[in-house]
């Protein structure tokens, strides 16, 4: 076991190494076109307590795993991705999301307020499937999709999605992205990636359980798919090593003003999900 961690830290130090000695725009981009797909991880997004109001104004201003992977390869990206969307609100336009066309108790959403990377009508898995029909030299799609409607369970069951809601929001997920993958294998036949979720907190055991069945439900749906899986899990895990188990301390998870950290990633956080991707290829 000990050996096998040795030889994944091996490999992650020295992805991030080429991708620390690449220029941020590496390679001409005739490489084919990159779909990213997914909320607010594969989107780059970063919260209102560190960031300014007029960056949410062009979607340029946040850069994630998707536009350094794409840099890396000189592929062309298109981020169709959404802050706050769960698998159900990916399919059906004005089903409930976490922040995105709609909130928990609440019309408004980020699509309804700011611009996302790419511009388009009705549903993300609506623009995947026109972008793949149009774009014959697709070569790879990368989707990061779930984690909303975990926080939408809490926001909206009794239990606060600890008990059987969590099954049941675990089984609703795993349909959806079901069919997420069925609308993209339609059009499509090239490498497929799921980003699976990082914890934020590898010394909580309760949490990193249920971050695990969350990434074991994904990664199960899509390998039926053919898809291949960039293992976010293990990738911050190893990147925690130095400061016990806490992506906080090590700086890969953005910081706030009063203390301790948001659940989005850093651009360190973000170059160790771009090594976790060019690891899956």
């Amino acid at each position: 076991m000990r050996f096998r961690t040795f030889l994944a830290s091996t490999a992650i130090a020295v992805t991030l190494t080429g991708l620390a000695t690449a220029p941020a725009d590496a390679g001409v981009r005739h490489g084919g076109g990159y779909l990213a797909l997914g909320d607010s991880v594969a989107f780059g997004y970063r919260p209102g307590a560190v960031t300014p109001v007029s960056d949410y104004l062009n979607a340029a201003n946040f850069r994630g795993y998707a536009e350094n992977y794409a840099a890396l390869r000189g592929l062309r990206v298109a981020n169709a991705s959404c802050p706050g969307e769960t698998t159900g609100s990916m399919l059906k336009a004005g089903a409930q999301s976490n922040g995105c066309e709609n909130s928990v108790g609440s019309p408004v959403g980020y699509r309804t307020t700011f611009p996302l990377h790419v511009t388009y009508a009705g549903t993300q898995i609506d623009y995947a499937t026109r972008y793949l029909r149009t774009h014959q030299d697709t070569k790879l799609v990368t989707l990061n999709i779930g984690a909303n409607d975990m926080f939408v369970c809490q926001a909206t069951t009794p239990d606060q999605c600890t008990g059987p809601d969590f099954q049941a929001a675990l089984n609703r997920m795993s349909r959806n992205v079901a069919t997420i993958l069925g609308a993209v294998r339609a059009h499509y036949r090239g490498d497929v990636v799921l980003m699976s979720y990082y914890s934020l907190d590898y010394r909580d055991p309760v949490q990193v359980k249920q971050v695990q069945a969350i990434d074991a439900a994904l990664t199960q749906v899509t390998r039926r798919y053919h898809g291949k899986i960039a293992d976010g899990f293990t990738a911050f895990r190893l990147a925690s090593l130095r400061t016990g188990g806490d992506p906080c301390a090590a700086g890969l998870l953005i910081k706030l003003p009063a203390g301790g950290c948001d659940v989005h990633p850093t651009a360190a956080g973000h170059r160790v999900l771009t090594a976790a991707l060019a690891l899956a290829r």
